[in-house]
């Protein structure tokens, strides 16, 4: 079964990602046949470390890489890229939080979009540990790679003992080039926001208690991040409880509660131009 691993590490009564279902498996993976181009996306994940999940469509399901540093533009950056279980396509559009077990933490739609790969026989590809491809994403776009490190196991591609180290690579091309692509848009093709914006749609009393890092930089992380949205949350609630009226009142005077800093204070800013030619 296409999604054996992905449900045996999660408890759904717990979580709000995604079951799948064989009958949209199935139906997916026909009508992506009549498709030019088949789904893809980056999900910017902070869980236990910060990371990117890159998913391709492929036959009625998502398979997936984490990339812990994240693509990158320039074709001499080799990015390691963790072959990790087979996702439900309709996880592709997925941001919101992760509350507890497998996976906890916050996931952003960092980028999505068409992929086509350039080869008849995606299978072979995989099972070669050599698979070329184009991407036509907000962010991420032209030709890559992803290259097997660790051979090609006992099992070849999705066999017991299959190997999971791979390389994303990008082509040198009209869209390649040394800008780092992850600090140049940052922030979600869904919803504009950050991680603080996207936390602050939820209860963060919930997210302190099943926070995934305590300690080192992604802990720090987390925390600020979860301060940023509570002091969001907070403006929100306030703004809705005070009328038009009070609100100017409040700006009339010294006692005015001083503006949020930060993340909380920026409008979201949304990231889906699409860069210039790189190279």
């Amino acid at each position: 079964m296409a999604l054996e691993k992905y449900r045996q590490k999660r408890n759904f009564k717990s979580t709000p990602e995604p079951a799948g279902d064989p009958d949209l498996v199935a139906k997916r993976a026909r009508k992506a046949r009549k498709e030019k181009g088949l789904f893809f996306c980056v999900q910017k994940h902070l869980a236990s470390h910060l990371h990117y999940d890159l998913r391709l469509e492929h036959n009625g399901v998502l398979l997936s890489w984490a990339v812990p540093k994240g693509p990158s533009l320039d074709p001499k950056t080799k990015r390691l890229a963790m072959h990790v279980e087979d996702h439900p396509y309709e996880y592709g559009t997925f941001e919101g939080v992760i509350p507890e077990g497998y996976g906890a933490g916050i996931v952003m739609l960092w980028d999505q979009g068409t992929w086509m790969p350039q080869t008849d026989d995606v299978d072979a590809a995989l099972a070669r540990g050599d698979l070329k491809f184009t991407l036509d994403g907000y962010k991420l776009k032209g030709s890559w790679v992803l290259v097997r490190t660790g051979g090609r196991g006992g099992g070849g591609y999705g066999g017991k003992d299959a190997a999971r180290s791979w390389l994303l690579i990008k082509h040198r091309d009209e869209w390649s080039g040394d800008l780092d692509i992850a600090e140049f848009a940052p922030h979600s093709v869904k919803s504009g926001g950050d991680f603080e914006d996207i936390l602050a749609a939820e209860t963060p009393d919930v997210w302190v208690t099943n926070r995934p890092a305590k300690t080192g930089e992604t802990g720090a992380m987390l925390a600020g991040i979860i301060e940023k949205a509570a002091a969001l949350k907070a403006q929100q609630g306030a703004q809705r409880r005070a009328g038009p009226g009070a609100q100017r009142r409040a700006a009339r005077t010294k006692s005015a509660p001083p503006a949020a800093t930060g993340a909380a204070a920026r409008s979201p800013k949304k990231t889906t131009r699409k860069p210039r030619s790189l190279s």
